[in-house]
């Protein structure tokens, strides 16, 4: 399963970055408002525990939420945010383990099997690897250690392009409709609407955009540009 490398890949450069972190680098902000790297990495952290959870619920049946609560993501994340950068990078580094080990535990069957995201939605299990995929790479740029969307591997950001375009597009104003154009790999509609507007440029220049990681500046752009909702 391609997704599962990309999964592998993106976790090795998220752990490389974090063991070479100071150790007070813990305690200042990431890229996400709020939220220090602490934060960040526990969030990386319960979230590869979460989706094992869903691995296991395919594996076996047997309904096993993402979390056992609403609340719960969030006391999780408060609680373990303080913690030192040794507690923190075995705790991404171990929890990382468990999820490459729940995948490889999946048979061909297993990944048939529905099991419901932490938004609701009823997903294959098959789609997991692709949430953990997200989550390693997008936050890996915004623990602010030097790593921009350009590291992120063209198949990967171009899968992704079409993901976050398919879910804005049920977000955006009635009649928006932009066409994106990846260098090398397509196009894909963003908004339902005529087009009215053209973007173009590499998979992780339109990624960069369409996640607010980035700005159109890198981007060939004919037409006027719809204001975009907040994505993760």
């Amino acid at each position: 399963m391609k997704v599962l490398a990309w999964v592998a890949d993106g976790q090795v450069r998220l752990q490389r970055a974090v063991d070479a972190l100071p150790p007070h680098a813990v305690t200042e902000p990431s890229a996400l408002p709020g939220w220090t790297r602490g934060h960040l990495l526990t969030h990386l952290a319960r979230n590869a525990d979460a989706l094992v959870n869903l691995l296991t619920w395919a594996r076996t049946g047997i309904p096993t939420p993402m979390y056992a609560s609403p609340d719960q993501r969030a006391t999780d994340i408060q609680a373990g945010a303080a913690r030192s950068l040794t507690e923190q990078r075995a705790d991404v580094r171990e929890s990382a383990e468990r999820f490459r080990q729940a995948a490889g535990a999946m048979s061909d069957d297993d990944w048939s099997a529905t099991v419901t995201s932490g938004t609701g939605r009823q997903i294959p299990a098959s789609e997991v690897p692709w949430l953990r995929a997200r989550e390693v790479w997008i936050h890996l740029v915004d623990l602010r250690v030097g790593v921009g969307m350009d590291v992120l591997p063209p198949d990967f950001a171009w899968a992704l392009v079409g993901d976050v375009a398919g879910w804005m597009t049920e977000r955006l104003q009635p009649g928006t409709g932009v066409e994106l154009n990846a260098d090398g790999h397509g196009t894909v509609a963003l908004g339902a609407g005529p087009v009215g507007a053209t973007v173009a440029g590499p998979p992780h220049a339109l990624a960069a955009w369409l996640t607010g990681r980035g700005t159109a500046a890198d981007l060939r752009v004919t037409g006027e540009l719809p204001h975009l909702p907040n994505w993760l």
